[in-house]
């Protein structure tokens, strides 16, 4: 399905005809965030409902190459080459299939996807193995076209994380060919396993920087360089946080793959809307992969929000409003665990046993309001086309014949500069969240549920797939799903009791079986406090019997970090970086 058309992408706050609408791939992956504060979005989606099913049995590889083919063009990436950096980046996955379908319940339709097979045990790899690799691609090919005397091209990856970022980012750049990778984290307050991943990485364009902060302070520090003329005179720099839109194409691969090994042991799998997905979400860029791939032609019948106590996509779902809700000082320290990286998160955030979940806003939920809001008055605009003047709506940029493009760009940016003026935002138009109650729906999950819910699937009590353990991010998927599955039964009456007279109709005409699909997003070793506290006193449960042979001995080996005062400041912050990556291009003979 390759193209040589150059495939197009915009911010989603674009709203100036005088400033830049398009941009290319590579653009996209370098940049990251759009100079105007949006997010880079595709101009069209590809439609692959005619084709898909050819796919059902590919490996993960060869599916991933034909899904993220259509969304760039040969000229930029080759078919030989992305091949190649697809492979790549799933070769180095302990399981054979990358990313198994487990049936947790035969009798409810309910399965999990095992997303924690990658280097650092959590679902970021699928898609930060390939974007590292995109990285390399990009730079090596930029400096193999270099005339004598000019200086190569070198890629400066700075992030700060809580932990899971941190360590997903470093394994998918160890030892890339023109890159360093910074990455800073609060001093002591990422888990044991979570920092003993990133020390113990010795690759010289490695750089950890442990900062005796808060996770507020190295997230300061990074905005602040990446605001900072000096740095980006000097250095490109770049980020790995989840809004790249690599990251989000990515991850769009493994509903297909979940789709077509479900479809595997149900070869009558009927080919209308009969799977939902359950995500456990904090920001957004796991379940937007979703929805990209039900745009491009995936059955999905529902895509589920799991949340746990920070519940800003929760409570914009019930109420329109999208809101930051601080919680006070007595509240934020929560049922969390040290020792899983609670600490590690930003300022009013209540803390949790799912802290890779403990967030205000979800980043990437700004790209999926644009797509909603793009439908909406791409439809105010075919209305008026039908209609005299006299009936034609009543929206005057309408009538004054602005582009519907436009106009979703001028209310992301506007709803968006009043989240960070006024800490909230309401979408006042019904059809918008009609559209987003459409194709999502939300629950959201307490510590309680989450803990109880580790202990009743391990002794088999909720689930058919007795001993099965899971982290507790997934736990709040997997309550989720149960809860999902639970609302969707009939009721006494023989009435589902989530739909509508009309809904009801239609499904009795066409009984369809639904399947559950919820999503594992990181191994129980990796937030091994809170699987041992709800599992204490289980005497079959032998932590050491899932243990995988990776992190044993791991907190032992050899590091290498530098402990950085804040009080250094950005100058200081910025010295070390300009030294070390000086160091690196003497040692490569740059």
């Amino acid at each position: 399905m390759s193209s040589d058309k150059p495939a197009r992408y915009s911010s989603t706050r674009w709203h100036d005809p005088s400033a830049q609408q398009y941009f290319s791939f590579e653009d996209v992956v370098l940049k990251g965030l759009a100079s105007d504060g949006g997010l880079f979005h595709p101009v069209t989606i590809p439609d692959v409902s005619k084709v898909y099913l050819s796919w059902k049995d590919l490996s993960f590889s060869d599916l991933a190459l034909q899904v993220i083919r259509p969304f760039m063009s040969a000229a930029e990436i080759s078919d030989t080459d992305l091949k190649s950096i697809v492979d790549q980046s799933y070769s180095v996955f302990h399981h054979p299939d990358t990313v198994p379908l487990i049936t947790l319940d035969a009798s409810k339709d309910l399965h999990l996807l095992e997303l924690f097979h990658g280097p650092s045990f959590a679902f970021k790899d699928i898609a930060l193995q390939f974007l590292g690799n995109l990285f390399e691609f990009f730079l090596v090919r930029r400096n193999r076209e270099l005339s004598p005397g000019q200086s190569r091209h070198h890629l400066t990856v700075i992030g700060a994380t809580s932990g899971d970022t941190g360590s997903a980012a470093i394994y998918s750049l160890r030892g890339k060919q023109d890159v360093s990778i910074f990455i800073m984290f609060p001093d002591g307050k990422v888990s044991p396993v979570q920092e003993a991943q990133m020390t113990t990485v010795l690759d010289s364009n490695v750089h950890n920087l442990s900062i005796k902060g808060t996770f507020d302070d190295c997230q300061d520090m990074v905005k602040a360089l990446f605001a900072d003329a000096e740095m980006n005179k000097s250095h490109h720099l770049a980020a790995v946080n989840s809004i790249n839109w690599a990251r989000i194409l990515a991850q769009i691969t493994y509903y297909f793959s979940a789709y077509f090994q479900l479809l595997k042991h149900n070869p009558n799998l009927p080919s209308n809307d009969s799977v939902q997905f359950v995500v456990p979400t904090g920001n957004f860029g796991d379940i937007l992969a979703g929805f990209y791939a039900k745009r491009m032609g995936l059955p999905i019948a529902k895509l589920v929000i799991a949340t746990n106590e920070n519940d800003i996509l929760h409570r914009f779902w019930k109420t329109g409003t999208y809101s930051k809700k601080k919680a006070p000082p007595q509240e934020a320290e929560g049922s969390g665990f040290a020792q899983d990286g609670v600490k590690a998160h930003e300022d009013g955030v209540k803390e949790t046993l799912s802290p890779a979940m403990d967030i205000l806003v979800s980043s990437n939920f700004e790209r999926l309001l644009w797509e909603l809001t793009f439908q909406y008055e791409k439809a105010l605009d075919e209305a008026a086309s039908t209609v005299n003047s006299d009936s034609m709506p009543s929206s005057s940029a309408v009538a004054e014949n602005e582009p519907a493009v436009q106009r979703a760009g001028r209310k992301i940016n506007a709803w968006f500069s009043a989240l960070k003026k006024t800490g909230s935002f309401t979408v006042q138009e019904p059809e918008i969240l009609a559209a987003a109650r459409a194709i999502f729906t939300t629950h959201r999950v307490s510590d309680a549920e989450t803990s109880a819910t580790i202990q009743a699937c391990y002794r088999g009590e909720i689930i058919e797939h007795k001993g099965y353990v899971l982290d507790p991010h997934t736990a709040v998927g997997v309550a989720a799903a149960l809860r999902q599955i639970q609302q969707q039964q009939p009721s006494s009456n023989g009435e589902d009791v989530t739909k509508t007279d009309e809904q009801i109709q239609s499904q009795n005409q066409e009984k369809v079986k639904m399947h559950t699909i919820a999503l594992a997003t990181a191994h129980p070793a990796k937030f091994a406090k809170a699987v041992d506290v709800a599992l204490k006193g289980e005497e079959s449960f032998d932590f050491a019997r899932v243990l995988p042979q990776e992190f044993v001995g791991l907190v032992e080996r050899e590091r290498r970090v530098r402990k950085v005062d804040p009080r250094t400041g950005l100058e200081g912050i910025r010295n070390i970086i300009v030294e070390e990556v000086r160091r690196e291009k003497e040692g490569d003979g740059c």
